[in-house]
């Protein structure tokens, strides 16, 4: 496989991510064996689908514990191998805590997990209903947090083990949005996303309160290309969807999903 022409269609900084999944691809071809990867952001997993779809002894599938998941790993595999969900080794986890007296929040659950050492493709999605939350891991990580996490800011909590089927329905509401932008900078997307003047998306990415694929991004002028996913502080999510070519006025045409906080 021609590495150096495939990183040529990806960021520079994808690079290090190229040379991963080519591994991945090269153990799963020579081994004739399936390999399971760490949970993957949407466009690390266009990168992998994209290197994989090169070769034909290989195929791909991803499971994040339940339909609508964000953080998913993937395993790849030979031609003659069926996956199970078994494969994914993965563990739902609904946090039990004294509902009537206290209060969770998304940035209190990853920051525990986060303080805890683990890195953020050691785990999956954080799902919530509005009040109870869950969290996907592998079952690894579901016996340490039983066993030595019992805290999420001073609020005490335990790691119910929970079958996928109880899985909640997250509360979000994405909103589809079309529209054209004078170029594919963070500053001109965060803006189109919110409503925002230009000048303060900048100074709230400059701020470092804007994330891109759960990365703190503080260039306004970065660019930004389809499955990039956006958080901007007390705003909410962007999702980019794909972009389109240019208008006549030479605009670039763009399409997300946006859910507000």
């Amino acid at each position: 496989m021609d590495s150096e022409n495939i990183k040529q269609h990806f960021r520079p900084e994808e690079a290090p991510l190229i040379d991963q999944v080519n591994d991945w691809v090269a153990t799963a071809t020579r081994q004739y064996r399936p390999v399971l990867t760490a949970f993957l952001n949407p466009r690390q997993r266009y990168i992998a689908q994209t290197i994989a779809n090169r070769v034909d002894e290989i195929k791909l599938a991803s499971d994040g514990g339940w339909s609508g998941a964000e953080m998913q790993r993937l395993l790849f595999y030979p031609t003659y191998y069926q996956p199970t969900a078994a494969d994914f080794d993965l563990q739902l986890l609904t946090v039990d805590y004294p509902v009537k007296f206290a209060e969770l929040h998304h940035w209190q659950i990853m920051g525990t997990l986060i303080g805890e050492g683990l890195s953020r493709e050691s785990f999956g999605d954080i799902i919530t209903d509005g009040q109870r939350w869950q969290v996907v891991v592998t079952k690894e990580m579901a016996q340490f947090l039983r066993q030595e996490v019992h805290h999420v800011g001073r609020v005490k909590v335990k790691w119910l083990v929970t079958e996928q089927t109880g899985v909640l329905t997250p509360v979000e509401d994405w909103e589809q949005v079309a529209t054209t932008i004078s170029s594919l900078r963070l500053d001109n997307v965060v803006a189109a996303g919110f409503n925002y003047s230009r000048n303060r998306a900048k100074q709230l990415i400059e701020h470092g309160l804007v994330h891109l694929n759960w990365e703190v991004m503080d260039r306004p002028d970065y660019p930004i290309v389809a499955h990039d996913l956006l958080s901007v502080r007390h705003a909410g999510r962007i999702r980019i969807d794909a972009i389109g070519g240019k208008t006549r006025k030479q605009k670039d045409r763009i399409s997300m999903s946006v859910v507000r906080a």
